[in-house]
């Protein structure tokens, strides 16, 4: 029997396996009980060309655009040594704006090889834990680009967050600075929303860190500073995010990825999702892999216009809330004919059939003018 390092090289053909990254590590909370995402992103596919070999490809991303007005609106925060963002932070925190911070830069010169990138982990580590609360380290620390560490999965994955605030209010603070505007106060709430996991993605990483070296975790606040381009301007303006509900959403999707060789029991022993491989092969074993398809897949999951239509006249379809409503009826022709009464229910359809058919009368009293 092959091992579950070995099974896993095997889903993934003869390619290199994927490195993750904050946004791909967030994206797994969006659908923690699809068996499939899990099985694929612990093999390290890479489903962007696994979409495209077999006729569905994603259809999301950063424009160029955007990530130009990204890079802009971040060089601008981060002028002068980060004197206007120490200043949002602080002020954002309710403390008092530090006279002076140390600024470091851990993403100066990285090359992005693999002995770079362990190497700059291990500086980072080493900057951070310096950077730990202490009577004689006390002065406020700003730490752009620091490289951490996750495992996801059995593989190490090396997380880059825009800036790390330590001795801030006592704390450390992860700094999260994007370039969509909040216009009249309010921020695209989807943006804000996957702002918010990947920053709780770069809070864990540092709990490890610091309890990995002895230190309380707790010294990571949960409190996310997010800094966006106020209105249509580059005005920056700093706001609040509590992670606590991301973190747990986030560290129960990877102890479930960790216990990946429970999830490969139910997998074909022949199943790949090698990119090279035949498209009708593919699509076949995909198939013999469950999934759990909702409409919130098409914005993060590189797979979800396949999954789509692979689950296209099922309940499951229509998203979680119908999913769950409808427990035990599978597919919209049984949902219709146990609406019109054209079928007997079964006993675990019994109370999904009963509010099927209360939502056909309110529609058929609706279309008839005629309110019940």
């Amino acid at each position: 029997m092959r091992s579950t390092e070995q099974r896993l090289a095997g889903i993934r053909g003869g390619v290199p396996p994927r490195r993750h990254n904050a946004r791909t590590i967030a994206a797994l909370t969006g659908n923690p009980g699809c068996t499939r995402r899990a099985v694929l992103d612990s093999a390290g596919v890479d489903k962007t060309r696994l979409a495209e070999r077999i006729g569905f490809p994603a259809r999301f991303g950063q424009s160029r655009f955007a990530i130009t007005r990204g890079n802009a609106f971040e060089a601008q925060l981060k002028a002068d040594g980060g004197t206007e963002l120490l200043r949002l932070v602080a002020e954002r925190l309710g403390v008092p704006v530090p006279e002076s911070a140390s600024w470091t830069d851990l993403g100066d010169g990285a090359d992005d090889t693999r002995h770079d990138l362990a190497a700059r982990q291990q500086r980072s580590r080493d900057r951070l834990l310096a950077a730990v609360p202490s009577s004689g380290a006390d002065t406020a620390a700003l730490f752009d680009h620091p490289l951490l560490g996750l495992d996801v999965a059995g593989q190490r994955v090396h997380l880059e967050p825009d800036l790390v605030a330590a001795r801030l209010a006592g704390r450390w603070h992860v700094v999260e600075i994007k370039s969509f505007p909040v216009i009249d106060g309010q921020a695209d709430p989807a943006k804000v929303a996957a702002a918010a996991i990947q920053s709780a993605v770069y809070v864990l990483a540092l709990r490890d860190l610091l309890t990995a070296a002895g230190h309380d975790p707790g010294l990571v606040g949960t409190d996310v500073v997010l800094v966006c381009p106020r209105d249509f301007g580059n005005q920056p303006v700093a706001s609040l995010v509590d992670v606590r509900k991301q973190l747990l959403v986030l560290r129960r999707q990877l102890d479930r990825m960790a216990r990946i060789d429970t999830l490969l029991a139910g997998v074909p022993e022949d199943f790949t999702a090698d990119p090279q491989a035949d498209p009708a092969t593919l699509t076949a074993g995909l198939t013999t892999v469950d999934a759990r398809y909702a409409p919130d897949c098409l914005a993060t999951c590189e797979l979800a216009y396949f999954c789509r239509h692979e689950t296209r006249g099922q309940t499951g379809a229509l998203g979680r809330p119908v999913r769950e409503a409808l427990g035990g009826v599978a597919t919209a022709a049984e949902a219709l004919a146990l609406a019109a009464g054209e079928r007997t229910p079964e006993p675990e359809q019994a109370e999904a059939a009963a509010l099927l058919r209360a939502a056909a009368r309110l529609r058929a009293d609706a279309l008839s003018g005629h309110p019940g």
